[in-house]
């Protein structure tokens, strides 16, 4: 299944070779220090490991905790709490009250408004409506699967959340459940519960 247009992130080329793709978050934390150290002058390291473009707007009442790489043009709501081996890309917004944590959001994806973001990847131009949980443990705590390519497949994972595709849209409070999978352009309706993957048809609908 293709997900992601990978030029749209700037680990775009790390990503790309890993196969599946979730085996990239037990190395996040390694991968962000490394590609933070390279990054240029357009960067700067405001704290330890935090590597910030100098045309993002991150609000001084954000709780960044390292490492964090938040690109061009990004923004960081007033009480978002990024808490380590997170990349924001290019003119992504992480809003109000988010919290985010292990993961990857490509150029333009947006999570406004009082989410949760667990080891996930939002391709370029997903969105999340308000409230919307991308949970990443199951309730009984075992290996996360992975409806992948048209397998379910054991990810090896304990913690494991969504896989959204390039411009897919969530709508608000939904729970895409540890696993998840959303096709690009997907819609996904207000009050869902994604178990497995969302696929988008020819008039948008999710399916």
């Amino acid at each position: 299944m293709n997900l992601f247009d990978f030029s749209f992130c700037v680990i775009g080329d790390v990503l790309a070779s890993e196969e599946p793709i979730y085996n990239v978050f037990p190395k996040l934390t390694q991968i962000i220090e490394e590609k933070g150290k390279n990054l240029g002058s357009d960067y700067t390291e405001v704290q330890p490991k935090v590597w910030v473009h100098k045309t993002a707007n991150v609000s001084d009442r954000a709780i960044l905790c390292a490492p964090i790489i938040v690109c061009a043009g990004a923004e960081i709501r007033p009480n978002a709490f990024l808490r380590g081996s997170v990349i924001v890309g290019e003119k992504a917004v992480v809003g109000a009250a988010c919290e985010v944590k292990n993961s990857i959001l490509f150029s333009g994806a947006r999570v406004p408004h009082l989410s949760y973001v667990g080891d996930s990847i939002l391709g370029a131009g997903a969105h999340f409506g308000a409230g919307v949980i991308a949970s990443n443990l199951r309730l009984d705590q075992r290996n996360v699967f992975v409806a992948f390519d048209g397998e379910r497949t054991d990810s090896g994972l304990r913690k494991l959340g969504a896989l959204v595709g390039d411009g897919a849209q969530i709508g608000c409070n939904s729970v895409l459940c540890p696993g998840a999978v959303v096709e690009k352009y997907a819609i996904v309706k207000p009050l869902s519960c994604v178990v497995g993957t969302a696929f988008c048809n020819k008039e948008g609908d999710r399916t």
